[in-house]
């Protein structure tokens, strides 16, 4: 326990300050996900809670996400499609959930998470890029307050009707929410941008009592397990369940432990993988039983909490905390939220999602990394999220042969590495020392993504033993 509390106050500050980013988040990714805003926020206490006390990161904040609140809102849009009603619905969601959860745990078991770093970066950034845009595009008639289906084709096909139909004072709200988001950092950061907007835009519509859609009646108690919808349970919904399940918990592994690898960076410490995919997995499990949405490991509150000051399980606990407070206390208030706020909030959520990296450099890639990219984005926003990665993976696995193929093996000379040892070595006192202090790492083949945590740990291990290091490229 003193090892949990070593830090307490750079952690109660990590842990408030990640609470108070996370709470519009979730409840705008519960309403993106074709719930009420409250699952969001469910989702975020009890994934927040049971994440941070079992996982292998400590500074990791785990809230709903955009890319799972995406996958999360075409599965419960199939199976309302399927069954008629999100009541009659609700049991193969939940289903879903809990066995998305437990992939997850097997995951861990099993110890997949060191295999993520093997995923090609274009094809990671094409998926969250196109993620990204799906948000955005499924937030258009909710920022223009009209009613459409909430496909993205199908968005994009009547937008001109959806322009004529607009609601001024809606676009307005959205519009300014989304204004404060992006101009309050650049006059203060002691706020919260997306706290402030929520607050601010919420306190003008309600004292100007303006005609607009609320987030309405949100229970202001702690949430009960949803225990009934398996009193007449249908066990032939096992097997229909896996493959939505399965991209579920096959997105959240990667959402999770690419946010766990930011953590490592800004912290300089290294998580467990497995242990963090059986924290996420049973928090995941857990918050679909109290009717929560599932979520993953989320960069921008991790980064929040570590900059606050976090450094152990602490933060995340506290911030769980914070948002169960606000349910029970501020609820009424809650209540009171303008959908077009979400809708803001979420469009900025959107753009933030999108690999702006690669986008700016875009003419500096390779061609085929482009070419991985974008054909990944295309097929995320316009066909399938699981065929888009799996046809990704298999493009760039193909590049990777031919490119393995193309290395021929032969015999180099070292001159180089020859000539630069010539001249330092009369630095040392004799050739044993110049072994003790100087390594020589020659490299072969090429240098990919898979191999760069590896190369990251062996540099590590070196710069701890020698003073001089020579990489030989020849």
């Amino acid at each position: 326990m003193n090892s949990l509390f070593s830090n307490f106050k750079g952690d109660l500050a990590g842990g408030i300050n990640a609470g108070v980013v996370a709470l519009p988040v979730a409840l705008a990714f519960g309403s993106a996900a074709g719930l009420d805003p409250i699952n969001g926020l469910y989702g975020a206490i009890f994934l927040g809670l049971i994440a941070a006390l079992v996982g292998g990161t400590p500074t990791l904040i785990s809230n709903p996400t955009g890319p799972m609140a995406v996958v999360t809102a075409l599965i419960i849009a199939t199976e309302i499609q399927k069954y008629g009603s999100l009541s009659s619905a609700l049991p193969s969601i939940i289903t879903i959930f809990l066995i998305a959860g437990l992939l997850q745990i097997i995951f861990g078991l099993l110890k997949l998470g060191k295999y993520v770093a093997y995923i090609p970066y274009p094809v990671i950034s094409g998926f969250m890029s196109g993620i990204g845009l799906i948000i955005i595009i499924l937030q258009i008639p909710k920022f223009l307050g009209v009613d459409q289906s909430p496909e993205v084709i199908a968005i994009l096909q009547n937008l001109p009707k959806l322009l004529t139909q607009l609601d001024v004072l809606n676009v307005g709200l959205a519009s300014v929410t989304i204004l404060i988001i992006y101009l309050l950092p650049k006059l203060t950061k002691a706020i919260p941008s997306t706290l402030a907007a929520l607050v601010l835009v919420t306190s003008i519509a309600f004292f100007f009592q303006l005609d607009v859609k609320i987030i309405g009646d949100i229970p202001s108690k702690f949430p009960l397990p949803k225990f009934e919808v398996f009193a007449h349970y249908d066990f032939t919904l096992l097997f229909s369940s896996i493959f939505p399940a399965l991209s579920l918990a096959g997105l959240g592994m990667i959402d999770s432990l690419l946010t766990s690898v930011v953590s490592d960076n800004l912290t300089k410490t290294k998580h467990n993988p497995n242990l963090e995919l059986i924290g996420q997995g049973i928090g995941n499990m857990v918050s679909g039983i109290f009717g929560g949405i599932p979520g993953a490991g989320t960069t921008p509150a991790t980064v929040l909490n570590i900059n606050s000051g976090a450094k152990t399980k602490l933060s995340g606990i506290i911030h769980a905390v914070i948002l169960l407070l606000i349910l029970l206390i501020g609820g009424p208030i809650a209540a009171k939220i303008p959908l077009a706020v979400l809708s803001g909030i979420l469009v900025t959520v959107g753009i933030s999602v999108l690999d702006h990296n690669v986008i700016k450099d875009l003419k500096y890639v390779p061609k085929n990394d482009n070419f991985i990219m974008i054909a990944v984005l295309l097929m995320t926003v316009f066909w399938d999220l699981l065929y888009a990665v799996g046809i990704g993976l298999i493009v760039a696995a193909l590049y990777f042969m031919k490119k393995m193929a193309d290395v021929v093996e032969r015999e180099t000379t070292n001159s180089r590495i020859d000539k630069i040892v010539a001249n330092i070595i009369h630095a040392f006192d004799n050739a044993e020392e110049f072994k003790q202090k100087v390594e020589i790492i020659t490299l072969n083949g090429p240098l990919f993504f898979g191999f760069a945590s590896r190369f990251q740990d062996k540099i590590d291990e070196i710069s701890k033993t020698y003073k001089v290091v020579l990489f030989n490229f020849s």
